[in-house]
């Protein structure tokens, strides 16, 4: 069979297609793995409640029920759930925003692939531009959403050590080169893998070299405020016509209706529009129909302060403290926990590549996501990139430890300790 040069993009090993198949394997239960390598978000009973509720509601109204179910959606999404969105944006931090800033996609990697795809690649010009990723280690979906090669360039991070095994990354400003062909800068916050939140100065000056060269900077908010609010850390989010904002209903709780959101100026919401009509028809309607109500009431960030961000928050403690324990003796850094559902382990004097440790590791049934595959745009070698993996913690705190206890067992029969 003969495909397309395109065809070749969906041919390779790409990281989230190995993420993405080790997980569906592992929550399908196909296999006994320990999944630790996933960004499934934890089932949370009370959570999980209201969700049940909200759905309960839905289908007790027919006509509710049939539009969700039967209808097509306008390509720009639900129009209640987006006026929700847009009322509550405004009351909680005055965006001033208007239906017009706002557009769903199927789940927002789809929004992804639409905006990097609008931004980035060969102009009408004839020139080839570029997004900037300010910070490494960066989200491994971004890799390979591109239609084109050479997407993204990227930069080293200044890393800070800190007590008790910890330290942090920053985005090193002195560093940083804004190319003429550069369209956008993109950040997530907090950044999977790492659980690093770009500090409010940090954030400002990417804004500032976006207002300086008239380009966008787009904010991967999948962990942010105002939900789900796993974020460990004081924040202020901010908006302009300059910003977009990605986000989803994925991290509540809500992975399978595939409800992505993007906020952003009327010009680039009319060309999600557009893209959502010609490769989706449109996004999906049951997350929004769920969640409008919640929305409206307040009550998601409600459950997000009060249910979604104390659960991971003790999570990731607890996984630490388990690190902490089973690694003593071993010269090995996290970087610290400041939000989404990851730890991100750092081992320095590691004999072998993180993604053969990540080969021996599952064969003894254990799931994590080696660091190779989070450097998007980095050409540079850097050891480092060899040296990491993520640990996933949301999952059932018997998974967690069990699957803890086997990496600290490999890594320390590695090491020799």
């Amino acid at each position: 069979m003969k495909f397309s040069k395109l065809a070749n993009r969906f041919n390779s090993d790409a990281g989230i297609v190995q993420l993405m198949d080790d997980l569906g394997d592992a929550m399908a239960g196909k296999n006994d793995m320990l999944m630790l390598g996933g960004g499934n978000p934890a089932h949370i009973p009370g959570v999980q409640q209201y969700f049940r509720d909200a759905l309960h509601r839905l289908i007790e109204q027919p006509a509710y029920f049939s539009h969700a179910i039967g209808n097509y959606e306008s390509p720009q999404g639900n129009h209640a759930f987006i006026d929700a969105l847009v009322a509550l944006f405004n009351k909680e931090y005055q965006w001033n925003i208007s239906a017009d800033n706002v557009a769903l996609t199927i789940g927002s990697q789809s929004a992804f692939f639409c905006l990097f795809n609008l931004l980035a690649g060969e102009d009408k010009s004839g020139v080839h531009q570029q997004i900037l990723l300010p910070i490494t280690p960066e989200y491994i979906g971004y890799a390979d959403v591109g239609l084109t090669d050479n997407m993204f360039y990227s930069f080293k991070p200044v890393i800070e050590t800190l007590d008790e095994h910890l330290f942090k990354y920053r985005v090193a400003f002195d560093e940083l080169q804004v190319k003429p062909n550069t369209s956008a800068i993109c950040v997530s916050r907090p950044t999977n893998p790492t659980g690093n939140v770009l500090s409010n100065e940090e954030l400002d000056g990417l804004l500032a070299l976006a207002n300086k060269h008239d380009i966008p900077l787009i904010i991967d908010n999948a962990y942010g405020e105002p939900f789900p609010g796993i974020i460990f850390t004081e924040t202020s989010p901010v908006w302009n016509n300059r910003i977009i904002y990605c986000m989803s209903l994925s991290k509540v709780g809500l992975p399978g209706t595939r409800t992505g959101i993007v906020i952003a100026s009327p010009e680039v919401i009319g060309m999600i529009r557009n893209m959502n009509a010609i490769i989706n028809l449109a996004p999906a309607n049951l997350g929004a129909m769920m969640t409008t109500d919640l929305i409206a009431s307040g009550e998601l960030l409600r459950l997000s302060k009060l249910l979604i961000k104390p659960f991971y928050e003790a999570k990731a403690r607890q996984a630490l403290d388990l690190l902490r324990q089973e690694l003593q003796g071993v010269n090995y850094y996290v970087h610290k926990p400041e939000g989404a559902i990851f730890l991100w382990l750092w081992l320095p004097e590691l004999p072998i590549s993180s993604l053969e440790l990540y080969q021996r590791l599952k064969q003894k049934k254990v799931l994590i996501i080696p660091g190779e595959y989070f450097f998007p745009g980095l050409q540079e070698a850097w050891e480092h990139k060899s040296q990491c993996l993520r640990i996933t913690y949301s999952m059932d705190s018997t998974v967690v430890e069990a699957g803890i206890k086997v990496i600290a067992k490999e890594i320390k029969q590695l090491l020799s300790v």
